[in-house]
């Protein structure tokens, strides 16, 4: 490659003797005599970026509260935290009404995924509950190119057959490794495919079924194909959570912090400590959620009032979910929709 200058103090590329570049003062540029025009492109970092930079780039624990929709993301947000959590459990009772035993698919789990990584494209990073990817090889690669489009940054995808139930109830059964590897492999296939940074977390709920080792074979063979962080679901005991990250070290991993669930109350300090990288905590909204409402209504059918603290009011929620946002955004482009205020 040769830069020289020309006569008219432009710039000159020339490689390999075939292909001549000469960038103008106007800042225009002529590829053997065809004079061009610059074009500069610019990406949004996406959440899959982030989160794969937070992953790499720091030791530091990644706390993401379990967020099931757009009021309780906005909260989470707004209260600074770097990534985020989409339940399946949350999703799907508050989308359906319905148990957490799989019968939220795709559709639900995309749709409300989209949502929720979109409030803001400069926000944190959001990891979504995939299940067990929803069918076989190609409805996984279908799922999986959908949450890319979607704006997720990390998703896992478990070994329970179709018919699932949430990881900290009983009765769980798990397919054969191989089976569980297949949703893997297409999963990889398909964000490689795409040249996707989206963070694949396999994860296992083989614990009930078939024992502690069982669950590290599955998961170093899930390391092996190539998977970004593990995760085992429902440990027993703290001594286990930090002998899974002995044992699969320096492999990331993930642990699921589901307080009166299957196993025992880790803090984000002792998870830290453990060595764990991600940390989700997939009931700390729905459930709060259900005792605040429960217990507003019960003071409405006894009392005749909700009952609500001064200054909680219509205001003070549409500012939660980015009113002054919209206000700005309407005033600067010339509107008067809110000359008088709100």
């Amino acid at each position: 490659m040769k830069v020289a200058d020309t006569p008219d103090s432009a710039s000159t590329i020339s490689m390999t003797n075939t292909i001549t570049i000469t960038v103008e003062q106007d800042g225009y540029y002529d590829i053997n005599g065809s004079r061009q025009e610059p074009i500069v492109n610019l990406q949004l970092v996406t959440g899959a970026s982030k989160l794969r930079r937070q992953l790499k780039e720091s030791n530091e624990l990644i706390i993401c509260p379990g967020v099931y929709d757009g009021l309780s993301a906005r909260i989470a947000m707004n209260l600074g935290f770097k990534a985020m959590y989409m339940t399946g459990a949350g999703t799907t009772a508050s989308r359906l009404g319905q148990a957490d035993l799989g019968l939220a698919h795709l559709y639900e789990m995309r749709t409300n995924a989209e949502m929720i990584a979109n409030l803001d494209p400069y926000g944190p990073p959001l990891i979504a509950d995939m299940d067990t990817g929803y069918g076989g090889p190609l409805f996984v690669a279908k799922s999986v190119q959908q949450y890319i489009q979607a704006g997720v940054a990390g998703f896992h995808i478990e070994d329970q057959i179709a018919n699932k139930r949430c990881g900290h109830l009983a009765g769980k059964r798990v397919v054969s490794q191989e089976e569980w590897l297949t949703r893997l492999r297409a999963a990889k296939i398909t964000k490689d495919r795409l040249r996707s940074d989206i963070v694949l977390i396999a994860r296992t709920d083989a614990l009930q079924q078939h024992g502690y080792d069982e669950c590290i074979k599955r998961l170093k063979a899930a390391r092996d194909l190539g998977c970004d962080v593990g995760l085992l679901e429902g440990f027993t005991s703290k001594e286990m959570a930090r002998q899974a990250v002995k044992d699969l070290a320096p492999w990331p991993l993930l642990l699921n912090m589901v307080e009166n669930g299957a196993g025992p109350v880790i803090s984000t300090e002792e998870a830290k400590e453990m060595g764990f990288r991600i940390m989700i905590f997939s009931f700390c909204c729905i459930t709060p959620a259900y005792m605040g409402i429960k217990a507003a209504l019960e003071r409405l059918k006894k009392d005749g009032v909700v009952g609500l603290p001064e200054g909680m009011g219509p205001k003070k929620l549409f500012e939660v979910c980015g009113l002054m946002d919209a206000m700005r955004i309407d005033t600067e482009a010339g509107g008067d929709g809110f000359s008088n205020g709100v």
